[in-house]
């Protein structure tokens, strides 16, 4: 039977998780770190099962972190093997080489994963007698299987639980069973099941509320070299403690430079893939999935210590964290400074924006608040400095040692910087009070900033709670933890998932009346169509129209009715009947189609808080409405029914062959978009009466393509809501390590456009790619069928463009996106 960790604390609200995961292990290649076990006599060399939760770092560092979960080497001679099931931080495998040949055994799942901010559950099964090829080697990820292509012959043996040579966690052996590289990562709950193929409901479940895969206890046998480690008993670093194997076997397992000692080495930690615990402010207490510094929005220098410790020899360079700092409630984090201060060394650790160069100079660059050093001590604030020349006695260098820390209240517009706990105001003074909210060294500060770490000829270790702070938090403060995330309004319970708002389906054309799509999970209000295998057109249909009326976001085309298209909305869909092609398709032939799907709210309201009288049907929820009116060609006012801003609105005359205008956040109330072509934004005072819209009305001037007078319109309007729907702004490096965009969620569905230039828009989403790296899309402003147009990775809290792509990622290049979500990142795994 399994045993459940020791030490396991209250849920908050009480009670123990049946799947909790109380530590992970972090192992760091700078200190050698691994696991080592001598098998007393042979296992099952041909059947066996190992799952493990793992996460990652990406790094240039160390050959792309060759990150062994088992590994086993033989020898130096001819005919010698070596044996590894790895993730390099891109990839996940399992290999068993032979010297100077081909892999006898190889199997390399086809996604890739890169996405350090979240955890993975790697599952390898070997079975070699099995009949079927391709499953001998079996791999998932995250509960599901992921293709691989398999070499394997029919019943070969491999030397994993071969008792004639060292097994080890954590290195990537050689031939001869010596270190080809060390491992960067966290692990937690390790199974090896010998002599059994399981499967992945043996060690997890799909969450009844969250909808996101969760740990589970295993309970079946393990057989003669089975082991369970789940690193709870930090009181050491044996084999009986750290490496204990919990699975009653007492196969236990070695462990070499480890340090459990409190402290910056501390390499024990409660970041877990399991959620529960009650905050204090000491750290090292809740569970959950932690904040680090992000290896994927970094300036430069290098990441090591679970990415938790940054060190850069070149001249300013900074990194930012992978969580944005929570727009409600308060937290706490810390830095460390590990080498002395001196007149060319300098350091920070403060909050900024989501946008700023990370390769500028932070003591001099606006968007930075910050603790920094250079010869003198300085608080840092948008550019405006607070050095010791007014107050000397206040004021002193920085030594290894030191720490500063953060305290973060956006919900009160405040933030505070201290050294050794001495909190700092903004006047230069130390009468900064975080738990009193008094004295705040920063405030007026923007809504969207994450927690950074700035270093020049220096290194910072950061903690962000996973470990035991140097200082209490101040009274109310958290770690940065997803357990202490805000609960979001979408994607909390079973009945409030993403796909319950949004949902993107494939469906196949059959070209005869009555096809009905279903998989949806709601009666949509808004379908929007496109066929995937050919060049026909956009299908955007909506509730407030009316089924049969159809547009076409590729064209000025005025509405059209047709009942060859869509003719019902349904409880789980909708239906289509036959097609004829006109100016698009939806059930045409025997082709493959996706459905972009929204929930509006179900019902239509007259609206009368602007000066035109609507008509809308809101989801105030999910940020989404559909508002009908009719223009009157003089400067008015819509009301969108939303509570709040809407920060995208795409306007249409119904009535005539005019264009598609779009409204973003990302530009300015005097600019506008063209949905139907690939113009850059252009400037016009009369489409929107230079005004963004407020939290009732949107404005519109006297332009007569969205208020032609005494004509029939129709905008789509969305307000962002936090961990289900975005809308913001980035600039493009030219890159295949494009800019991080952080959304606070993992994403369904991505739309880009770029602004500066002439680009097409373009949409990516996870029904299309479900893994990464997501290349084929669609054209919203084309007929063109799918291709691939881009290269994305989504993210457990974001996307990254991963190439040099005008549409996407051109060196300079400024783009809008609108981005909803497949899960919040409070409960997302890595993708």
């Amino acid at each position: 039977m399994a045993v459940l960790p020791t030490g396991i604390g209250p849920v908050t609200g009480g009670g123990t998780p049946e799947n909790a995961i109380s530590r992970s292990l972090r192992f760091n290649s700078l200190d050698s770190a691994h696991l080592t076990r001598t098998l007393s006599s042979s296992g099952n060399r041909k059947k066996w099962t190992m799952s493990v939760w793992q996460k990652g770092f990406v790094s240039s560092r160390n050959g792309g972190n060759q990150n062994a979960f088992l590994s086993v080497g033989t020898g130096s001679n001819i005919g010698d093997y070596r044996a590894n099931i790895v993730f390099n931080a891109e990839n996940f495998y399992f290999a068993y080489v032979q010297i100077q040949t081909a892999g006898i055994i190889s199997a390399t799942a086809t996604p890739v994963y890169r996405d350090p901010s979240a955890w993975y559950h790697f599952m390898c099964v070997f079975d070699s007698d099995n009949a079927t090829l391709n499953d001998r080697v079996r791999l998932y990820v995250n509960g599901s299987r992921v293709d691989a292509s398999v070499t394997c012959p029919q019943g070969q043996q491999t030397d994993i639980n071969n008792s004639s040579y060292q097994h080890k966690i954590g290195i990537l052996q050689d031939y001869t069973g010596n270190p080809t590289y060390y491992a960067d990562m966290f692990l937690a709950e390790q199974y090896f099941v010998d002599g059994q193929n399981l499967l992945p409901s043996d060690f997890g479940e799909t969450d009844s509320a969250t909808g996101i895969w969760k740990p589970k206890p295993y309970t079946g046998t393990y057989g003669t070299n089975g082991f369970y480690l789940n690193f709870s008993d930090n009181s050491g670093t044996t084999s009986t403690t750290l490496g204990k194997d919990n699975s009653g076997n007492g196969n236990n397992w070695t462990p070499n430079n480890f340090s459990v000692t409190a402290g910056v080495n501390n390499d024990s930690m409660v970041d877990s893939p399991t959620a529960y615990g009650t905050d204090t402010g000491v750290g090292g207490e809740v569970r959950g999935n932690y904040c680090t510094l992000n290896p994927l929005d970094i300036g430069g220098g290098t990441l090591s210590n679970g990415n938790l410790q940054y060190t850069n020899t070149d001249t300013h360079r900074q990194v930012r964290s992978t969580f944005q700092a929570p727009k409600t409630g308060k937290f706490y984090c810390e830095a460390t400074v590990l080498t002395a201060t001196g007149s060319t060394v300098a350091c920070g650790f403060g909050l900024c924006t989501p946008s700023v160069s990370l390769q500028s100079n932070a003591f001099n660059a606006a968007g930075f608040w910050q603790l920094y050093t250079s010869s003198d001590f300085y608080i840092n604030r948008n550019g405006t400095t607070f050095s010791n020349s007014s107050n000397a006695g206040n004021y002193v260098l920085l030594q290894a040692g030191d720490t500063i820390g953060l305290a973060i209240d956006l919900e009160n517009n405040k933030a505070w910087i201290s050294k050794n706990n001495v909190w700092y105001d903004g006047s230069n003074g130390v009468t900064g009070n975080p738990s009193a909210g008094t004295n705040a060294t920063f405030t007026s500060l923007p809504d969207e900033l994450a927690v950074f770490a700035h270093c020049y000829s220096n290194t910072l270790n950061c903690n962000f709670g996973q470990r035991p702070f140097a200082y209490t938090a101040p009274s109310g403060f958290k770690a940065l933890c997803t357990q202490n995330l805000p609960t979001p309004t979408i994607g909390a319970t079973s009945t409030t998932q993403a796909n319950d708002y949004f949902n993107a389906v494939l469906y196949n054309g059959t070209n005869a009346n009555g096809n009905s799509v279903t998989g949806v999970g709601f009666q949509p209000d808004f379908v929007w169509t496109k066929s995937r295998n050919t060049a026909y057109g956009h299908n955007l249909f909506d509730a407030v129209r009316g089924v049969y009326k159809n547009l076409g976001s590729n064209g000025t085309y005025a509405e059209e009715t047709n009942t060859d298209k869509l003719v019902s909305f349904n409880s789980d869909g909708f239906t289509v009947n036959a097609d004829q092609i006109g100016s698009g398709g939806c059930n045409y032939g025997t082709g493959t189609y996706v459905a972009w799907n929204w929930n509006a709210g179900g019902s239509n309201a007259t609206n009368t808080a602007g000066t035109i009288t609507s008509t809308v049907r809101a989801n105030t929820t999910s940020g989404f409405s559909i508002v009908t009116y009719t223009g009157t060609g003089a400067n008015a006012t819509v009301g969108h029914g939303l509570g709040v801003a809407p920060q995208m609105v795409i306007a249409k005359d119904r009535q005539t062959a005019n264009p598609w205008l779009v409204w973003h956040t990302g530009i300015a109330g005097t600019e506008y978009l063209i949905f139907n072509t690939t113009a850059a934004k252009g400037t016009l005072a009369t489409v929107w009466n230079s005004t963004i819209p407020t939290s009732t009305v949107f404005s519109l001037g006297s332009d007569g393509n969205v208020n032609p007078s005494g004509k029939n319109c129709v905008a789509y309007c969305f307000a962002p809501v936090a961990g289900y729907s975005a809308f913001g702004s980035y600039v493009g490096n030219g890159s295949a390590d494009g800019p991080f965009v952080y959304l606070g969620f993992r994403p369904r569905y991505v739309l880009i456009k770029r602004t500066d230039t002439t680009n097409n828009w373009f949409v990516s989403d996870s029904s299309i790619a479900p893994y990464n790296l997501v290349e084929n899309g669609l054209y919203p402003n084309l007929v063109n069928a799918e291709g691939a147009i881009n290269a994305l990775d989504f993210l457990s809290n974001g996307f990254k463009p991963r190439a040099n792509y005008a549409g996407a990622n051109a060196s300079g290049g400024t783009y809008i996106y609108a981005a909803f979500a497949e899960s919040p990142f409070k409960y997302s795994l890595a993708r």
